[in-house]
């Protein structure tokens, strides 16, 4: 319309008016050919990935010049106008992205509409214990570590992930997470304890209180037989070991919770460390810990639930993953004898409390 009337006000004639008309569609359809052209080329055929953080509350130009400096942007004209055309200007998410510079601008602003950030995949081990589970997650910079342990003892926080606990400990459920780094440590902290909540059916939590344990004693349970033991097949057994001890009025007697509230333990458990005057050595007290030694998976929480139909009470290591397990303490120590000086190694423990 501009263009029309600035050239109804001036002196050129018909035919020079057509030939300037002409112009400026041959320039407007030469322009859109290298735009084609420009949206549908790789940016470098080097097949680099690149990350770009883009903070939350950037400004489009700001975006611009961030990938820009990722050298991801050639011509910035063309960049400019294909964000125009895709009405991508206000739709850009915040986070952070990983690019491959064999990518298509086109393909670069589709990524940024959709919010198509970058996600860790994370698992987390079976057993692991919550500090464990920090330095998993600090390995990818996804938490913030004094938040973390902050919250982890936040009574509010707790309360709000229906959790009558102390800790979080034994409620960051085990499995393999998508995380991005535009999630708080909070959010984090929500997503896998909401995991554990999904994965403890009704039946179980019924299950449970018929054998008069409440959610954070069966957490607490699960966790020392998931410390006692990786093979998913005995879990059962261990189960029942312990069932049968707690009856018989015996200590637990488990090695890992001598050493669980320990700053930092490395190596095998020592006959020192059964000594320990802890709340959580079962050793020194009676029934189970305060709270859980780890964060267990499904296979111990249904362990504790449904023992083995054994009257063992006593298991040693052999050494190959699995354990050998007594009715009798005569029966325990010959079993020491065969399996602890195997390699001439020392005994470590003894799970030698008489019944009563």
């Amino acid at each position: 319309m501009l263009l029309f009337r600035f050239f109804k006000k001036s002196s050129f004639t018909g035919r020079t008016v057509r030939r300037v008309i002409l112009y400026f569609i041959a320039v407007i359809f030469v322009f859109f050919v290298l735009l084609l052209n420009y949206s549908i080329s790789s940016i470098d055929k080097r097949n680099v990935n690149v990350l770009v953080d883009i903070p939350t509350g950037s400004s489009f130009l700001e975006v611009t010049e961030i990938l820009n400096r990722a050298g991801l942007i050639k011509y910035r004209i063309f960049f400019y106008s294909l964000t125009v055309i895709k009405n991508a200007r206000r739709h850009i998410r915040a986070g952070e992205y990983e690019f491959n510079t064999s990518l298509t601008p086109n393909a670069i602003i589709e990524k940024l509409i959709r919010g198509d950030i970058k996600k860790y995949k994370v698992t987390i081990p079976e057993d692991f214990s919550l500090k464990e589970i920090v330095d998993r997650l600090k390995e990818y910079k996804l938490i913030d570590e004094d938040d973390f342990l902050e919250l982890a003892g936040n009574e509010d926080f707790l309360e709000s992930l229906n959790i009558q606990a102390d800790s979080i400990e034994g409620y960051l459920f085990p499995d393999t997470y998508f995380f991005d780094r535009s999630m708080s440590t909070r959010q984090i902290m929500k997503i896998m304890v909401s995991q554990f909540w999904k994965k403890i059916a009704p039946e179980m939590i019924k299950r449970a209180e018929e054998m008069k344990l409440d959610v954070h004693k069966l957490v607490t349970f699960a966790s020392i037989i998931g410390k006692e033991s990786g093979n998913d097949a005995e879990k059962p057994m261990i189960s029942a070991v312990f069932h049968n001890r707690l009856r018989k009025r015996m200590r637990l007697q488990s090695d890992p919770t001598s050493v669980y509230d320990l700053d930092s333990f490395e190596g095998k458990v020592l006959r020192s460390h059964l000594r320990r005057k802890s709340p959580y050595n079962t050793y020194v007290i009676k029934d189970l810990p305060p709270g859980p030694i780890a964060n267990p998976g499904v296979a111990s929480l249904k362990a504790v639930l449904y023992p083995a139909p054994v009257n063992y009470l006593y298991f040693v290591s052999k050494k190959d993953g699995s354990h050998f397990f007594s009715a009798s303490l005569s029966e325990h120590k010959k079993a020491i004898n065969r399996y602890r000086y195997i390699n001439n190694e020392s005994i470590q423990q003894l799970k030698v409390q008489e019944p009563q």
